[in-house]
């Protein structure tokens, strides 16, 4: 088992990467000093897969646990959702030393850290990610939030979990598009931070995509690594962190233009990334080959680059200006230089942002 330290002093937190571990939960859960009454929080797909193993792991630590299910999907990410979660916490009446685990992918995660963060006034959560995408990106780092209709995570905390467990045999359970939809968050470290991961990713997609067990771990732990170090610096977002965010500005203005239900996030991030790489060509800050490369990679592992017909540009253009990245309704992108290297770039001309999105439909 593999164990990165995520350093943010007395929230501080361990990330544990293994194969065949989720049976082991219950007895990691005994050492955080928690209640003796727990919340899983999954959907019925999840539950159907992981539930029973994880549950009585939990039971057989001495835990008393309850489980709330709510459905699966992005569009379910809401404030409606958590009223439920809400409801069921109240009604088992768990108290202020209770813990929410998560059990599921990135909606899970990201909706369970939100109800944690505010259920009187702040419980612990737990993180046990099942998809690639909330293995990579969405389990680490303490982002919280739900979606409104106007736009993406637009509510949301910064609440650090306690503990994330990640199994990667549960990724032999997921489908393929899901797969691919996570390797679009390893895609964007490699750009953003490491050449040398983009380099592998290059060098193994056969692997990758045969879900070889080494080579998955590989790049989870490098994507792990990569976020907590980013984030142990910049917790909260005020510089470093927001390099995380590349391909998201593009790429939530479509999730929020589709109404969450056309394309899975990492989807539209791909599509994010090749464009606003390609909008940092237009700006002469990247080389062609450079974006080329980019492309090329997101091609080679089954994910979307260019911008279906169909999609109002200028809603997507209003959706950004709306987005938490925006600083006094400026917009703010991040941008790549070269491979591994990024800058974050603001004050670009909305208009010229649209015409950009106009030559790519």
């Amino acid at each position: 088992m593999e164990k990165i330290r995520v350093e943010l002093a007395e929230r501080s937190y361990n990330v544990f990467i293994g194969s065949s571990i989720l049976e082991g939960i219950g007895e990691a859960l005994r050492h955080l000093g928690l209640s003796p009454r727990l919340a899983l929080i999954s959907n019925p797909t999840v539950f159907s897969l992981y539930g029973e193993p994880v549950s009585s792991s939990i039971k057989r630590a001495g835990f008393d646990l309850i489980t709330v299910i709510i459905p699966d999907g992005e569009e379910y990410k809401n404030l409606a959702q958590v009223q439920h979660i809400y409801n069921e916490l109240l009604g088992h009446k768990l108290d202020r030393s209770s813990a929410l685990i998560a059990l599921g992918g990135g909606v899970i995660g990201d909706i369970t850290g939100f109800a944690a963060s505010t259920y009187m006034r702040g419980i612990q959560c737990l993180q046990l990610p099942t998809t690639l995408l909330s293995q990579v990106d969405s389990a680490v780092g303490g982002k919280t939030g739900v979606n409104h209709e106007l736009g993406k995570n637009m509510i949301g905390t910064f609440w650090q979990p306690g503990l994330v467990w990640i199994d990667v045999d549960t990724l032999n359970t997921l489908p393929k598009r899901e797969l691919l939809a996570g390797l679009a968050e390893v895609i964007k470290c490699g750009v953003i931070y490491d050449k040398g991961l983009f380099d592998f990713l290059e060098a193994n997609i056969e692997d990758i995509l045969s879900l070889g067990n080494k080579a998955l771990s590989h790049i989870i732990k490098r994507s792990c690594e990569i976020k907590a170090e980013v984030v142990s610096k910049d917790e909260r977002e005020s510089g470093l962190r927001a390099i995380l965010n590349y391909g998201h500005t593009i790429g939530h203005a479509i999730e929020t233009a589709t109404g969450y239900t056309r394309f899975l996030h990492g989807e539209a991030v791909s599509i994010g990334m090749h464009l606003e790489a390609k909008l940092s060509q237009a700006l002469n800050l990247i080389e062609r080959e450079e974006v080329l490369k980019i492309k090329a990679i997101i091609d080679a592992y089954g994910l979307p680059s260019a911008l279906p017909a169909g999609i109002d540009v200028d809603y997507m253009l209003s959706s950004m200006q709306l987005d938490k990245k925006s600083v006094a309704g400026e917009l703010r992108f991040i941008l790549p230089q070269k491979i591994g290297s990024v800058i974050i770039h603001k004050g670009i001309n909305a208009e010229f942002i649209r015409q950009a999105l106009y030559l790519e439909r």
